[in-house]
């Protein structure tokens, strides 16, 4: 799985100029399902989103998790994480993984985190989708499992 974490104030989708999911403060997590992920692996990334210490402390360093805060995640497919642009200009999408496998490796992940303890709301998959966020810091953050 890869995934592209970004610290927000505030973050939401929208689906046909309709508001289908927000978060703030949290996380935006843009994540994508790639050949060959298994349950384990959106499990286990889950996990480690969970404890990522990137919200500042009273001592202003990053060493808080979005748990820690009390924050909250709105989670995103985007396949488009997987764009390969080795051979040319125009991005190849052939190491995502397959609609049906991603969707259920997104839902996977998305109870996952929230059993992890962060409360989430999400996009819609395979939707043409809207995303407004305001970053934090900024501070985005690349995970590949």
């Amino acid at each position: 799985m890869r995934a592209l974490i970004q610290r927000v104030t505030n973050a939401n989708v929208q689906v046909d100029a309709t508001l289908i999911g927000q978060t703030g403060p949290g996380l935006l997590i843009l994540i994508c399902a790639m050949q060959g992920d298994t349950d384990t692996q959106a499990q286990a990334m889950a996990a480690k989103i969970a404890k990522l210490r990137i919200f500042t402390d009273d001592a202003g360093k990053m060493n808080l998790s979005v748990r820690d805060i009390g924050g909250t995640a709105l989670v995103v497919s985007q396949f488009t994480l997987a764009g390969d642009t080795s051979r040319g200009n125009r991005p190849g999408f052939s190491t995502a993984a397959a609609p049906d496998e991603g969707q259920r490796l997104y839902q996977m992940f998305t109870d996952a985190l929230r059993g992890a303890g962060v409360p989430c709301e999400t996009g819609e998959f395979g939707a043409n989708m809207q995303v407004t966020l305001t970053n934090d810091g900024p501070v985005t953050i690349w995970i590949d499992a």
